[in-house]
């Protein structure tokens, strides 16, 4: 049996590579960020009470929930603090970003979060993001303020394309991209005026599964874009905006269905996020950190030990497991036994990711 001090030893070693990160926090605070951390990638869930089953202390369990809701009510931790951490993990070169909204209710309370993440395999990593307190779509000042927030840390250089879905649309949106040169890559919805006529209107007698094109770039919300359509199985247009060729515009688009992984991955399939009773504004964004942190550490096992041992495959052909929970069931059992396996995913988590083979992204073209 591993002695209780073993799995101590990890809090503190996590906790001491926080500090090198944040140097702006004091070391009790992210001892308890670590020992939280770890309490909810081991209970799967984002309830106080069953976090505090899983942390090693000397304490009665209602003084350690105690501890686990003070550190999110009072723990100053911000999204610019999580990708500090964060940020060392991306691969070299050009990234693909990924903005969207997820939301649910609790009570009579809507639930709602803005992130901007970086696509990550089959993953949206989530880099920044920000608590709507409403519920429905987000203002377009909230989308600048995420986009601006990154861009001071990852120049306009490293962003091959931002992907977001009909929801972020808007002249004045559209041009704040444009102007800071980021590449768009954004469905549009059927009325959308392209040029003097709804976009419904250029696209006539879609079959299921064609692609199709204008043959000229068309001002769309004050731009001079590419505009690619085709019907999904459902009988629905997709028509989508995007300053790539036209080859590259659909099949970059596909890669906005990476953020739905990182939400189930988060929520009700994963960490359980919708299970947590805070509404607090502050409190969830502290909470929706955390679970980022965990996220990235989860992902970034399960692509190594991918790379050891092929996840297996269903009779359908899909994965059995996703790479977060093919890296978690790996991690949990080290902190849970306090194993020395520990270290070899610690300095995972200090490696950066490969960057993506020419199967898993396409060259882009503009």
């Amino acid at each position: 049996m591993i002695a209780p001090s073993a799995a101590r030893s990890h809090v503190d070693t996590f906790a001491a590579y926080l500090k090198e990160r944040l140097a702006h926090h004091r070391s009790d605070t992210l001892r308890r960020v670590a020992e939280v951390l770890f309490g909810i990638i081991q209970a799967e869930s984002t309830l106080h009470r069953k976090i505090a089953l899983h942390i090693d202390r000397a304490a009665s369990q209602a003084s350690i929930t105690r501890m686990v809701a003070r550190t999110f009510h009072e723990t100053h931790l911000s999204p610019q603090d999580v990708y500090d951490v964060l940020l060392p993990l991306l691969p070299t070169g050009k990234l693909t970003f990924v903005l969207d909204r997820t939301n649910w209710k609790l009570g009579e309370h809507d639930l709602n979060l803005l992130v901007l993440g970086v696509t990550l395999g089959d993953v949206v990593l989530p880099l920044n993001w920000k608590v709507l307190p409403h519920g429905g779509s987000s203002e377009m000042r909230t989308r600048m303020f995420l986009v601006g927030q990154l861009l001071k840390r990852l120049p306009a250089r490293r962003w091959a394309v931002l992907i977001a879905d009909r929801e972020f649309v808007g002249q004045e949106w559209f041009t704040f991209l444009r102007d800071r040169g980021i590449k768009r890559c954004i469905r549009i919805r059927e009325n959308t005026v392209l040029d003097d006529s709804p976009a419904r209107d250029h696209f006539q007698n879609l079959q299921p599964g064609e692609v199709r094109g204008l043959f000229e770039r068309a001002w769309v919300y004050g731009s001079r874009m590419q505009v690619g359509v085709t019907l999904s199985t459902r009988g629905e247009r997709v028509l989508v905006a995007s300053d790539l060729s036209l080859w590259d515009t659909l099949f970059t688009y596909r890669r906005r269905w990476d953020i739905e992984c990182t939400f189930s991955a988060m929520k009700t399939r994963g960490l359980n996020l919708e299970q947590t009773h805070m509404t607090r504004p502050d409190r969830l964004s502290r909470l929706f950190g955390l679970l980022s942190l965990a996220l990235a550490w989860m992902v970034r096992i399960g692509t190594w030990r991918a790379e050891q041992q092929a996840i297996p495959r269903k009779k359908h052909g899909r994965p059995a497991w996703s790479r977060a929970s093919y890296g978690r069931e790996l991690l949990c059992t080290a902190l849970r036994w306090g194993k020395t396996t520990f270290y070899t995913y610690f300095d995972l988590l200090k490696s950066p990711f490969s960057a993506p083979g020419q199967q898993e992204a396409q060259p882009v073209r503009y």
